[in-house]
């Protein structure tokens, strides 16, 4: 797998095996990724964990896989997170784990940039795409993983 350069996801975007809806190109492409910004404003007290929801919907084509990274000027403030893999074939906004490991409280603004994207060039197409509990997300969603 390989990372996708800004010029080549101007093209995915373009093509359509990239989307990001609504996206603002001008200052949340980056170099190696895309900025994705926090759907609404959250106040994580110190030693808090919380679901939050990216303000953009993301659909991949079955060429590209992405992997999230916490921004550099949070993870200096003390915000960690964890997150999954966003598989080919997924669409749907996506929700974060995110934890404020310092004595302070952080303020995360509604439009804020708060991860990053970074997309992989799969060596070949997936044969199918994400089809699983968490496609067509819409806000912040619970675990799903004991629910049938």
């Amino acid at each position: 797998m390989t990372v996708l350069s800004d010029a080549e996801i101007l093209d995915s975007l373009r093509t359509g095996e990239i989307k990001l809806e609504p996206s603002d190109l001008s200052s949340c492409l980056n170099p190696a990724g895309y900025d994705l910004r926090c759907s609404k404003t959250v106040v994580l007290k110190p030693k808090q964990y919380m679901l939050v929801a990216t303000l953009e919907t993301v659909e991949l084509g079955l060429n590209v896989a992405a992997f999230l990274h916490i921004r550099s000027s949070l993870a200096r403030e003390g915000v960690i997170g964890s997150f999954a893999v966003v598989d080919p074939g997924f669409r749907g906004q996506l929700t974060l784990n995110i934890h404020n490991v310092s004595e302070k409280e952080i303020t995360l603004k509604e439009g804020e940039r708060i991860v990053q994207i970074v997309f992989h060039s799969l060596g070949s197409a997936a044969k199918k795409g994400y089809n699983g509990s968490y496609q067509n997300s819409k806000g912040i969603v619970s675990s799903r993983r004991n629910k049938q």
